[in-house]
């Protein structure tokens, strides 16, 4: 299936934010084959034999989406950011409820350096939510950008688009956040 134009599925979700189903129902089939390699993306780095597939990540990720009311869809890369935020939370709950991290040992390295990776396992996954998380207390921004280029695999213009900057300060946040967050990662 080919991949319908940015601007079809930006005026979908707009008029699904406005109240109308029958864009939701023209909105799903263009959008599925996305959101599965997304959720593939992030499947290929969890263990063999993980109890969460990616074609029920996708599931999840589109009960949550369609039950949601209160985003007022701004573009393509918008919806795709918030789904692939969506399925980071997905898999670090399910990680975190399974008790895959363990407490006490240092943190795992992963490198940020190549857009989207994945992470190699659920304790990795743990840790680097975590460092996101003190990131954001300190500049959500930041934060943000990490998110969308990492976990949603945007490219620099689509996440200065979602974030509302220049590509040039998404550059410099990219930096700045790869060493601030390896830092935080090494010192575990």
């Amino acid at each position: 299936m080919e991949s319908a134009p940015p601007q079809n599925i930006t005026e979908l979700l707009l008029a699904w934010s406005e109240g109308d189903q029958d864009a939701l129902q023209r909105l799903t089939p263009l959008v599925f084959g996305e959101l599965h390699r997304l959720a593939h993306h992030y499947m290929a780095g969890e263990r063999t034999g993980h109890t969460l597939q990616s074609t029920a990540l996708v599931n999840e990720a589109y009960l949550r989406l369609v039950q949601t009311n209160r985003v007022r869809w701004q573009s393509r890369a918008h919806f795709f950011a918030v789904s692939a935020q969506l399925m980071r939370r997905i898999l670090v709950d399910f990680a975190r409820s399974r008790q895959y991290a363990k407490r006490g040992g240092k943190s795992p390295v992963l490198s940020l350096d190549a857009v989207p990776i994945p992470v190699e396992n659920c304790s990795e996954l743990v840790a680097l939510d975590d460092a996101l998380r003190s990131l954001a207390a300190i500049d959500p921004r930041k934060s943000q950008m990490v998110e969308l280029r990492f976990f949603g695999g945007l490219s620099v213009e689509e996440t200065a688009e979602v974030l509302k900057v220049s590509v040039e300060t998404v550059l410099r946040d990219w930096r700045l956040a790869k060493v601030w967050l390896r830092r935080e990662l090494l010192r575990g």
